[in-house]
Order: C-alpha cells, then structure tokens, then sequence
C-alpha cells in the first residue's frame, strides 16, 4: 500500500496550491492554511483538501488544526520570515519534516550564520534558483535538445521536434523502431499540440509533433543521427528579463557562454552590469523586434524569455522564433528558444506554439518537494518539459501487479503508462510487450501526473 501522509501546506500561492492537488490525488491527508480568503474558496472548490482561513503564524491556528498531528510541513508562502517561523513552531510540535521555501540569498551562503538545521528545516527549496540550474544543465547538454538523465545518465530520454522531413515523420511507433537495427530505442511520450499522448505501438507520428525517446546514453548520438539533430554544443545566449532567474541564469552561464541580457527597466539594467562580471547588460524591450535584432538576436543559438509576466515570454519566444527564421542567415529559425511561465496551464500552449523548451518555476519546484516526500517509494521522478508526463524509476516489489503476466497483458497500461526499460542482469534493456518484470527488477515508467498513483500500486505488493 502507498502509506497515506498527514500533510500541512502553508499558503496556497503557486507552489501550495500544485502540491496540495498532487498530494491529494495521490492520497494524501492534506491540511492547508491560507490567509487570503478568495484564494481559500477557489481552493475549495478544486483540491480536495481541507483548506483553513487563517494566519498560520498564531498559536491559536495550529491548535484548531491540530499541528502536532502532521507527517509533514511544507511552507511555501511568499515570506522567509512565515515560512522559517513556521518551521520553528513545527518543530516545537512534533513534526517530523518540515520543507520550506526560502528566496532570500543569505541562508544559501556556505558562510550563512543559520543554516537549515539550526532553523530545523530538512529541505529549503529555492525556485528561482532551481530553474536557473535547469536552464543551465539544458544548455550543457546537446545543441539545448532536452535531455533527461536516469540512473546517474546511464539510460537519457531526449526530445525531438518533428518535421516533414524527419525519417520518423509519418511513421506507426513500430516502423520507426525498424529504422535502425543497431540500437534499440522507445518512444515514450508524445507532445501533440496542447495535447500529451503515452503512445502504442500503432500511433502515428505527425509534423509538429514534439517526441520524447528513451535510449541508452552510449546510443544517444546515432539517436540524434536518425533524427537529424546536431551533436555540436551552442553557445551564445540571449535572455531577455532581468529578474532573479534571468540574473542568476546570467551568473551560471557567463564563465563559459557569451550572454547577452536585455531588461526593460533602467535602473535594474544599470544594477545586473555592476552585479554580472562578463555579461553584457542592455537597456531596452526584449519584446520589440528592432531592439532584438540590434542586440544580436541573428546570432543568438539560444534565446530566454523570463520577464515576469506570461504572455510576454511566450510572445517574445514566438517573435524571436519568426525573426531568426526570416532575418537569419540559414532562414531556418534553427536558434532554440527555452520560455519561463508560471501557469501550469499556459506550458503545453508555449510548446505548441513552436518554444524548443517551456520551464515553469512553481512545476520544477513542486516536483523537488515530490521527490522529497517520495523518496521512500520511488527511486526518482522527473518531469518532461513541454507535456503532462512524467518519467519515474521504480522498483517491482514481490507479487506485485506488474510482475504477474507480461506487460501487454497486464491491465490499466493502454494509454495511460508506459514501461520504457527495465534493468536485467546489470544492463538496462528497452522493454516491449512481451517483457514480464521479475521482483526486484528496476523499471523506468512514463506516465501523466494523474496516473502516477495508479502507477505505483502496480509495482507495490
């Protein structure tokens, strides 16, 4: 049995109220304090959770919701100062986790005077930070083509955009399996528009299609070969919006990338040119087609959009799309463009509306308190940028489910899971539908987000 929590969330912004509906659907107990009352009703109406009005910083709000009594603390609110007071009364109640977010730079200082375990904090959870590390690790992997690693980069699932002249264009899943007898390789998710398919054997790839294929790593260059990517690693950069992440984005990359940073107000654009050592720092709208191009857009290999605001990425990503491709020397658009937004909804419309990579802060954020509070049933999780979906490693315990008949056989996959690869006999091996898992046996599984509890109890006895 998936062991049900009893969970605490403080403040149901962005991050609270992702969690408090993945948690829930999971089946968690879920408590939540929230001291906006409209945001309270809207929560209501949606999570199945029970939400309180109050202020999660009196003594007389933890005893009416019985604080001693939780597995579990997350305080995601917008304050330090809430979130590590919060902390501290958890402590003093028993909790035994307490997961806080914490923007301010000086508790993440080696030299910090507190330090997470003098706060009796188990994990301190930074957004800003976590997407400007993922930004970076995308640009370090090939050509800014997502690339997600599982178990330590053995097996890698990779993205790929589809065109008409793609060899796996038009094909059924089984074809483009035939392509190559070399190497064994899985189509595990399709992005389809606003739209995410855990696809069969018999599915159709189209143009405009984004896949997400899982392969060995020692085969991820022949994979890149078949599909038509470029091995050669980009580097110069454009990010447009000065903010924490795109500062932060700036300070990671600067000592190995040529960056460019455009920020719309003066006064921060004068700031981040005394804060950043080698970027260059300019004054103007990144959403305006001369400004870009006067700033280098043409020869740009990637563009950041992270302003603040949603619809400006996405529009600037799209207007950065159509000028490379109509202003660039190859004409072919081939700059990539990673889009920040902080609607979870608005992700899968940025990537049908042609962003190479769409990254939101409150997903990337969520998904580490996931991993966190998972830990003891899963042996990771990650999300696939661009689609409701998720690849996970598991392990099959003794008589579960999925170890009873082979995997085209078993009920509850079509269409909803797919079991990718399974490690047997110290190598990791694609799976199809004659392969049975044995006990003991690690699998690496894709499914949607909602599906992911129905997932875990077909390898738990």
């Amino acid at each position: 049995m998936i062991r049900s929590e009893r969970i605490l969330i403080l403040g149901l912004g962005g991050i609270g109220y992702y969690l408090a509906k993945r948690l829930a659907h999971d089946g968690h107990a879920i408590t939540a304090i929230e001291s906006d009352a409209e945001t309270v009703l809207r929560a209501d109406a949606d999570i199945d959770a029970r939400t309180v009005h109050g202020n999660a910083l009196t003594f007389s709000c933890w005893k009416g919701v019985a604080g001693e009594s939780f597995d579990y603390l997350i305080a995601v609110t917008d304050s330090d100062a809430v979130n590590i007071t919060a902390s501290l009364i958890a402590h003093r109640c028993g909790v035994q986790q307490k997961i806080a977010r914490i923007r301010s730079l000086e508790l993440w200082r080696p030299d910090a005077l507190l330090r997470k375990e003098d706060l009796h904090i188990d994990l301190m959870i930074r957004p800003a930070e976590l997407t400007a590390l993922e930004i970076a690790r995308l640009l370090e992997v090939r050509s800014g083509n997502m690339v997600i690693d599982i178990d330590d980069g053995e097996m890698q699932v990779l993205e790929i955009p589809v065109t008409e002249s793609s060899p796996l264009c038009r094909k059924t899943l089984i074809e483009a399996a035939q392509l190559h007898d070399a190497f064994r390789f899985r189509i595990v998710a399709i992005a389809r528009g606003i739209q995410t398919i855990i696809p069969g054997g018999h599915d159709v790839i189209l143009p405009n299609d984004h896949i997400f294929v899982l392969a060995h790593q020692a085969k991820l260059p022949d994979l890149m070969a078949l599909a038509g990517l470029s091995d050669q690693r980009r580097h110069r950069v454009m990010i447009i919006g000065g903010g924490l992440i795109g500062q932060r984005t700036a300070q990671l990359l600067e000592q190995t990338h040529p960056v460019t940073l455009i920020e719309r107000d003066e006064k921060r654009a004068e700031e981040l040119s005394c804060l950043l050592d080698k970027t260059q720092c300019l004054h103007g709208d990144g959403a305006d087609a001369e400004t870009l191009i006067q700033a280098g857009l043409l020869e740009a290999d990637t563009i950041i959009t992270a302003t603040s605001d949603n619809e400006t990425n996405i529009m600037t990503g799209v207007l950065a799309k159509h000028l490379l491709r109509t202003h660039g020397d190859g004409g072919d658009g081939d700059g990539k463009t990673i889009v920040l937004v902080k609607r979870e909804e608005y992700v899968a419309l940025a990537s049908s509306m042609g962003a190479d990579i769409v990254l939101n802060s409150k997903v990337l954020a969520g998904n580490e308190i996931l991993k966190h509070i998972r830990r003891g049933q899963l042996l990771a999780v990650a999300h696939l940028h661009g689609c409701d979906a998720e690849v996970l490693e598991l392990v099959a315990e003794p008589d579960a489910p999925i170890t009873r008949r082979p995997l085209q056989d078993v009920s509850g996959l079509k269409g909803r899971i797919l079991i990718g690869g399974v490690y047997r006999q110290g190598v990791w091996r694609i799976a199809v539908g004659s392969t049975r898992i044995a006990a003991g046996e690690k699998v690496i599984a894709i499914c949607s987000c909602h599906d992911q509890p129905h997932l875990q109890r077909l390898f738990l006895s």
